[in-house]
């Protein structure tokens, strides 16, 4: 028995702007997202303090991800500690749909700067795919790790993969 074609979205990034702020707001209240990045929601009031230091650094690239029309969500790359970072927020109804990987492989292709770093929760198996998708490899610890139990502890809880030329 053969599957069904599998519709592939028109994927496509473009500047953020304000009014993207609310979907992206949305997105990031959703529990089981929130709990797929370890990370807690904001409130409004946090989340716009957040999202106006993002878009107020020069040094930090980040586009909206649309796909048919609609906000899915954001991708973006910004200096931490020293390193190049990567990261992204798809809206959990654009889940599965191959959404993260266009998303993330069109950036990559406008934003050539490498080696690029992605530090992702270990049990986040979704984005970890995507990552390993577009070319990144396992990495070491997180930048800011000071001693031997802080690598351990962050081994645990977080992968850390990176993109060379």
């Amino acid at each position: 028995m053969s599957q069904p074609d599998r519709v592939i979205p028109e994927v496509t990034l473009r500047e953020v702007v304000e009014a993207d702020l609310p979907a992206f707001y949305q997105d990031q209240l959703d529990p089981e997202a929130a709990a797929m990045v370890g990370f807690e929601s904001r409130d409004w009031d946090a989340f716009l303090a957040h999202w106006t230091k993002i878009l107020a650094d020069p040094a930090t690239a980040v586009r909206t991800v649309v796909v048919d029309g609609q906000v899915a969500g954001n991708v973006l790359s910004f200096e931490w500690s020293g390193e190049r970072e990567v990261g992204y927020w798809i809206g959990k109804r654009f889940w599965g749909r191959g959404v993260a990987t266009l998303a993330l492989a069109e950036f990559l292709r406008q934003y050539p700067q490498r080696p690029l770093f992605a530090t992702v929760a270990a049990h986040n198996a979704g984005s970890i795919r995507v990552l390993r998708k577009c070319g990144f490899t396992d990495s070491a610890s997180p930048p800011d790790a000071k001693d031997a139990k802080d690598v351990k502890d962050a081994k645990d809880d977080e992968v850390r993969l990176r993109l060379d030329g």
